[in-house]
């Protein structure tokens, strides 16, 4: 990604493709300085491969408790993470943390919607706010011209069905109304800070990892998740200001809005 090592955050790090995110990335000498593995529970069972990568990296993976539905959880883990950082900030953000629930119209709660809101939107949006000094720090401290993941970007972890053109041909296969519905939400939350954080040459792209087979996508997806993971860094690496407020999938094609 770079010949400069990067500092990197991940949300959803303890699991399906956030999990393969960090074991990519660390495996890969030099390309990482410090990795920030985010998760809610680090010393629960679901962490326990997460707890071993680490062990395996110690000198480049941080586990870091983060409830990304919880602003105290983000200020608290932003507080541990700022003194890791350093003068040279922080270069990319994944928001990768999600949820997906098997509701239609006609099902669908209030509960539902607001808990998909603030896991797959709010929680992003949070996130974002508390780590823009950091980013604008990285930005500033880098030499790279132009914008990059080497420099300072935020990439969003969507999906395919928060494409509104999309959800016409797939919604009778696959209804997942506050998944499609929270998921274009953040597609436009991206465009929005895209166009607001432009001048500070802060990248955001939102990248669509494919169906893949993690607890979320389910068995019957089409990629397994080291093929979806080793794709996005790929297209992570070429990413340029044209790139800004994009809407890719791991292959690099433009993706529907």
């Amino acid at each position: 990604m770079s010949s400069k090592p990067i500092t990197v955050l991940i949300t959803g790090a303890n699991r399906g493709i956030g999990l393969e995110l960090v074991r990519q990335l660390a495996e890969d000498k030099g390309r990482v300085k410090k990795l920030f593995a985010c998760c809610r529970d680090p010393n629960g069972p679901k962490a326990e491969t997460l707890q071993t990568l680490a062990k395996q990296y110690p000198d480049i993976i941080v586990i870091v408790t983060m409830d990304v539905c919880e602003m105290n959880s983000i200020q608290e883990a932003a507080k541990a993470i700022a003194p890791l950082l350093g003068s040279e900030g922080l270069n990319l953000l994944v928001n990768n943390a999600g949820m997906a629930l098997e509701s239609s119209l006609q099902t669908t709660t209030t509960k539902d919607m607001q808990d998909s809101f603030n896991t797959n939107v709010i929680g992003p949006l949070n996130i974002m706010k508390e780590f823009l000094p950091h980013l604008r720090t990285a930005a500033k401290a880098s030499k790279i011209s132009g914008m990059s993941c080497n420099k300072a970007a935020v990439i969003n972890i969507s999906t395919m069905e928060g494409s509104m053109d999309v959800t016409k041909e797939t919604y009778s296969i696959a209804a997942i109304l506050p998944f499609r519905v929270s998921k274009a939400a953040l597609n436009m939350l991206t465009v929005c800070a895209a166009e607001e954080m432009k001048k500070d040459k802060i990248l955001f792209t939102v990248l669509h990892p494919g169906w893949v087979r993690t607890d979320t996508g389910g068995p019957e997806g089409e990629i397994d998740v080291q093929t979806s993971v080793k794709g996005m860094l790929k297209v992570m690496s070429t990413m340029k200001d044209k790139h800004n407020g994009a809407f890719l999938d791991y292959q690099g094609s433009a993706m529907p809005w």
